[in-house]
């Protein structure tokens, strides 16, 4: 008899959710946990560093879903599908979604997790994420954890604070945990032999109060800041735009590295806001992570300090960034990266 009710109740679940696009053979679950884990996309196209939301759901344990809206997103939900240990993917055509408008997104958002009664909802700590999820914890009442680095357990959260320099273990007694977690502490989850249901999620068709206009991206076919294994960072010590671009890529071409630079490099317009690695820019962890030019100060560490190998190159020999390095150079920038830059590419036979 249990097990009637059981698969009738399956049958109602997945009716109410919509027709299923892909069918895996059913798995029992006895938790209470749901959680609901907020994916990323572009023009269709799966954001492969917000699979990291996976990977934090999972710890968690109990069920895990996944939730995606935009145009032209079949392709991306099936990408999603093949996380191993991921039960739906719920997704939303509509093109009002595609860019993410917390206005718009935020109220569907909201719909769709009080219809799956999901206990959790965890997001990447993105520019996108820093958005929408704030505004879905006011509307769900709840009070957010953000940009956790670890799970203890279902309600107990660590996360950083004071630019990294104490941790914070955070208890939430909220009946639906809003959290953003730290890209660089968990890694993405592997697209594998997962077969997850894609179903139709509840479209709330809400006038949003604000209007997409344009937007102007800096391209670059050098790997992704964000999940680049391997970074070359400049700072305030490459003294304009054009010794920056005349140091720096080269380097980075040299070494097959990503971009990035300080925020005092940005602030003085040697490079765009959207390199800026730190507190206030993006938090990253390669495998390598080479500064030049910068000094160190607290803000720029918290964004790289927890990369594999630091090295740093710099004339001043009490730079605050030798305190944190593995590989250190005192000397001047625009003598010692070129020279580097030379020796990388004999070595490599570029």
């Amino acid at each position: 008899m249990f097990i009637l009710a059981r698969r009738a109740f399956s049958r109602y679940i997945a009716s109410s959710w919509g027709s299923a696009y892909t069918t895996c053979p059913a798995v029992a679950r006895t938790q209470l946990l749901s959680t609901l884990a907020v994916l990323e996309q572009r023009d269709g196209q799966l954001n492969q560093g917000s699979l990291n939301a996976f990977t934090a759901a999972k710890k968690l344990g109990g069920t895990v879903h996944g939730f995606i809206a935009g145009t032209n997103i079949s392709v991306a939900a099936q990408e999603a599908a093949k996380v191993e240990g991921i039960d739906q993917i719920i997704k939303v055509e509509n093109e009002a979604y595609e860019k993410g408008l917390p206005e718009s997104y935020a109220p569907l958002l909201v719909e769709n997790i009080k219809r799956g009664n999901y206990t959790h909802v965890i997001a990447g700590h993105t520019a996108f994420g820093k958005n929408l999820l704030p505004r879905v914890a006011a509307l769900l009442d709840s009070q957010q954890v953000s940009d956790i680095t670890a799970i203890e357990d279902d309600k107990t959260f660590i996360r950083p604070i004071y630019a990294g320099n104490a941790i914070a273990t955070v208890e939430s007694s909220d009946s639906i945990k809003v959290i953003t977690v730290r890209g660089t502490a968990f890694a993405p989850a592997i697209q594998e032999s997962g077969c997850a249901a894609i179903v139709d999620g509840v479209d709330t068709k809400s006038d949003a109060s604000v209007e997409w206009m344009s937007e102007d991206l800096a391209k670059s076919d050098r790997p992704d800041l964000a999940i680049s294994s391997k970074v070359v960072s400049g700072g305030r010590g490459l003294k304009s735009k054009e010794d920056f671009d005349k140091v720096m890529l080269p380097l980075a071409d040299a070494l097959g590295a990503a971009v990035g630079a300080s925020r005092a490099a940005v602030d003085s317009g040697y490079a765009d806001n959207s390199l800026q690695v730190g507190q206030t820019g993006k938090v990253v962890a390669p495998q390598l992570y080479m500064a030049v030019g910068i000094s160190g100060a607290i803000q720029h560490l918290a964004g790289m300090k927890d990369s594999k190998v630091i090295a740093a190159i710099n004339k001043d020999a009490d730079a605050p960034i030798f305190q944190v390095a593995d590989v250190g150079l005192v000397g001047d920038l625009f003598d010692k990266v070129p020279e580097l830059t030379e020796k990388v590419k004999t070595s490599l036979n570029l």
